[in-house]
């Protein structure tokens, strides 16, 4: 389905009810957002896993500006400030109140920049696998750690110095260090709109200038944040510094163990059990 958001068409699908029978009324089931990571991917990536949640609540699933099936719109507007912007008009041209965003890496960063600008109109958040601001000496370091020297300069020469065949060769060799166990779903990579160049665009123009830390203080509603101690591009340090930025009486954090970048493909149990709870809270 699409819908024409700030200008642009943003491609979006939904799994499970709003509204189901509870007797004699129709009960409101909370609507969970999934935000995507990248920039630069589409949300298929979290097809078909997170169908287990529409037994409590509706999945809206979304293509951020730019990415998968929504328009591109242009380039000017590939910023977190639109992309935040975006997030909010979609929930009030689609009626989604109160609804449980939940974003993660890239899409992390946006789910930050719609709960800063718009403090009222997040249920919860859901903080998974992100951070408030880019520390490159701390990535590469953990590139290094986990794929030798090799992965170091790969890491260091696209996010520095970014072009499309570094984005190539960065996507092709350290993609597979971001997590510590195989994919159970082999398939699901190529299965993904890939559109590199709104990352090549938002490396070069926005990530170094992001900086959540201080709005962070002005997020209102719960906050899950989740994040592995083996994740090399939003090592766990970074969501640590998401954490002491929040309000503490409304912050929830799970560490996983021996886990990547994302957690629900390295360790989809607990991830499954931890957001559910929150989300039920």
């Amino acid at each position: 389905m699409r819908i024409t958001v700030n200008g642009v068409s943003l491609y979006f699908d939904v799994e499970g009810l709003g509204l189901i029978p509870d007797g004699p009324t129709m009960r409101q089931r909370p609507t969970l957002l999934l935000l995507h990571g990248g920039p630069g991917f589409d949300h298929s990536l979290f097809k078909p896993v997170f169908s287990t949640l529409t037994d409590i609540a509706q999945v809206v699933y979304l293509d951020h500006r730019g990415n998968g099936r929504s328009e591109h719109g242009d380039p000017a507007h590939w910023n977190l400030a639109q992309w935040g912007d975006d997030v909010r008009a979609f929930c009030d041209a689609l009626g989604i109140e109160r609804p449980i965003v939940y974003g993660v890496s890239f899409g992390g960063f946006v789910a930050q920049s719609y709960a800063t600008r718009h403090p009222g109109h997040p249920g919860k958040l859901v903080l998974t696998s992100t951070a408030a601001r880019a520390d490159w000496p701390a990535v590469f370091d953990a590139f290094e750690r986990i794929g030798g020297p090799e992965a170091r300069d790969l890491a260091r020469d696209y996010w520095l110095t970014p072009t499309p065949e570094r984005r190539i060769a960065y996507r092709t060799q350290c993609h597979p260090l971001y997590y510590t166990r195989p994919p159970n779903d082999a398939e699901n990579v190529t299965r993904a709109i890939v559109h590199d160049p709104v990352n090549l665009h938002f490396v070069t123009h926005g990530f170094n200038q992001m900086d959540f830390r201080t709005d962070l203080a002005r997020v209102t509603c719960p906050t899950l944040v989740m994040a592995g101690d083996r994740d090399p591009i939003t090592p766990i340090a970074f969501s640590e510094t998401i954490v002491a930025s929040l309000p503490p009486a409304l912050v929830q954090f799970e560490r996983f163990s021996d886990c990547g970048h994302g957690v629900v493909r390295d360790a989809p149990e607990r991830h499954f059990q931890v957001l559910r709870e929150f989300m039920l809270r």
